[in-house]
């Protein structure tokens, strides 16, 4: 059977047979195409001579029939910013109504006892699901670094007759069906931009030029066996290789040019997939979702209707924080909302009390809203911004000559960052587990060997940034059309030796020795002597393990950094051997 057999018999086995073109009229194929159709399901020896269905049929519907359900929860749902903060995106409620418990009783409509859950970020939220809807929770530890293909693996071996559901779906009528007779995956009749497959006239599904976009892919699919085989196979290659950690598990339906599924087409307005606040916001505007305490922040910080905050998108994940930019009354701004862990790692008190010293100072971002208890940040968006170049030697010696500029202020606060407590702390957060490293008490105990040279040419201490690293340096341009440079992020920042910056800046940008060198001298313009060139190298060697410890700690919270963290571990080795070669130790 083919699949416009396969619909029409569906629809004789839904509904009593009256005539062909009222079969035509409910299944939207051709007079003609029912009629050849008809035939053909008889020749085959699937209806008999009163358009009834055979015992052969019936078989058929029996082997084909839905068996399970996959819906995919774990991941952080990031463009939902800043809802995602509060609520995972599976619980979003529409009408009073959570997305994932609709999905659930419309599965259990057409008689799907099985369903699998699969969560990860804010999992527990999801816990009552086991009771009252009897199904069952499977944990994915990888979903903070790993995409849904990896959440899907766990569950693999359940995949056959089975439907595979993202948890972000708003459905106005029931999507499933008791009767499956082919495997498909669901688009809608719109086109989107960022989709990657089309519809072509034999209702396949195909690849598409990245620039012309194709259907709307909504990421509901029907697995039967006779493609779950191949599915399942599929998913177990693309997972041991590293190169498919960040794809959609749909990237494993793909045979060259197609998808292995056929399409199943259905309306954009009855079915849509919930990825941002705005598009919650559209369809139901009195939802206690969008009650935000984030929106409720700029509401009032900006003296607006939450209907006036509007072009809501994610800026990208940083190390610490998530961001967002959005538009008020016209004007842009972002907000910082802290990330998983930030609370053990920041300060949020000495971090206002920086940016109330500096406020005035025209170095840092434009400060609209700062909250010392939770850091929640509000500051004016930068136009044309860009970051340091760390490897464009005059955008080097700009941003060297500004930060200079800032430490010969010589500004103040009541705090301090120690470089060597926060070593400890951060290996404090371990909760007692060893380093990942095998040789980590030996690196530590080279690193602390550093602390007398360091301290015996230290420089006076001023308020240091810390983290001043490339990326913490924009390029803007002022009213006047000039240049200049904002140092933002000042999160860690206190009183400390200002040379610890130019490690920072080092360590970050990863940078070989020749490349520190260059940096060492566009900051002293005038030389720099052999002593602080060696100290600095030392700050190197101490910063690296500063980050590593850090890393360790948010490996724990299930964020990986990738080359990052190995080379803030290697920064600590190799700097010492330098500074020892040297007579530093």
């Amino acid at each position: 059977m083919n699949k416009q057999e396969s619909d029409i018999l569906n629809e004789l086995h839904m509904r009593e047979y009256t005539n062909q073109r009222a079969l035509a009229e409910f299944t939207g194929y051709s007079l003609g195409a029912v009629n050849k159709s008809l035939k053909s399901l008889a020749d085959e020896g699937y209806i008999d001579n009163k358009m009834e269905l055979t015992d052969k049929a019936k078989r058929e519907f029996k082997a084909n029939a839905p068996q399970n359900a996959i819906i995919l929860a774990a991941g952080y749902g990031m463009r939902m910013v800043p809802i995602n903060t509060e609520v995972p995106k599976g619980l979003l409620e529409v009408d009073g109504e959570p997305l994932i418990e609709r999905t659930i009783k419309y599965l259990r409509e057409v008689g799907v006892q099985n369903i699998y859950v699969i969560v990860g970020y804010m999992k527990e939220h999801y816990e009552y699901l086991i009771d009252e809807y009897n199904v069952e929770l499977v944990v994915c530890n990888e979903y903070a670094h790993k995409n849904n293909l990896h959440s899907l693996k766990l569950v693999a071996d359940k995949i056959s007759n089975s439907y595979i559901i993202p948890c972000d779906i708003w459905c106005g009528t029931n999507p499933f069906s008791r009767n499956e007779l082919y495997s498909w995956y669901m688009v809608t009749d719109m086109i989107d931009k960022d989709s990657t497959v089309r519809v072509n006239r034999k209702m396949e599904l195909v690849t598409t030029d990245a620039s012309s976009g194709g259907n709307a892919m909504i990421g509901i699919a029907y697995i039967k066996e006779e493609q779950a085989e191949a599915l399942r196979k599929k998913i177990a290659e693309m997972c041991a290789n590293p190169n498919y950690d960040g794809v959609f598990w749909e990237e494993a339906l793909f045979e060259k040019d197609r998808m292995i599924l056929l399409a199943k087409v259905v309306s954009g307005e009855k079915i849509i997939e919930i990825n941002t606040y705005e598009q919650l916001r559209d369809l139901d505007n009195g939802s206690n979702h969008l009650k935000t305490g984030a929106i409720n922040i700029i509401a009032d910080t900006l003296d607006a209707g939450e209907d006036e905050i509007v072009d809501i998108n994610l800026l990208k994940k940083g190390m610490t924080n998530r961001s967002f930019i959005f538009n008020c009354k016209g004007k842009k701004y972002i907000m910082r909302i802290p990330g998983e862990g930030t609370e053990q790692l920041i300060n949020r008190r000495e971090e206002a009390t920086v940016y109330n010293v500096i406020r005035d100072k025209n170095i840092c971002d434009d400060i609209v809203y700062i909250n010392p208890d939770n850091g929640y940040k509000i500051t004016e968006f930068l136009p044309d911004a860009r970051n340091c170049d760390a490897f464009d030697a005059e955008d080097v010696k700009k941003c060297m000559k500004r930060l200079r500029d800032f430490h010969e202020q010589k500004l103040s606060v009541d705090h301090r960052f120690d470089l060597f407590k926060q070593i400890d702390f951060y290996e404090s957060l371990w909760d007692g587990k060893p380093s990942v490293y095998r040789d980590y008490k030996k690196t530590k105990e080279q690193v602390l060997k550093l602390r007398p040279y360091i301290e015996k040419y230290k420089c006076e201490e001023v308020l240091t940034h810390i983290d001043a690293v490339p990326d913490n340096f924009l390029f803007v341009r002022g009213a006047d059309g000039k240049e200049d440079i904002r140092l933002i992020d000042w999160e860690y920042s206190g009183m400390q030796d200002p040379h610890v910056d130019i490690a920072m800046f080092c360590v970050y940008a990863m940078y070989d020795r020749e490349y520190v060198d260059a940096l060492i001298d566009a900051y002293f313009t005038e030389g720099c002597t052999q002593e602080i060139r060696i100290k600095i190298y030392c700050y190197i060697a101490v910063c690296g393990l500063l980050w590593s410890n850090w890393c360790e700690y948010k490996r724990e919270l299930g964020i990986e950094f990738g080359e990052y963290s190995l080379r803030q571990y290697r920064f600590a080795k190799e700097y010492y051997r330098i500074v020892k070669d040297l007579g530093g130790v």
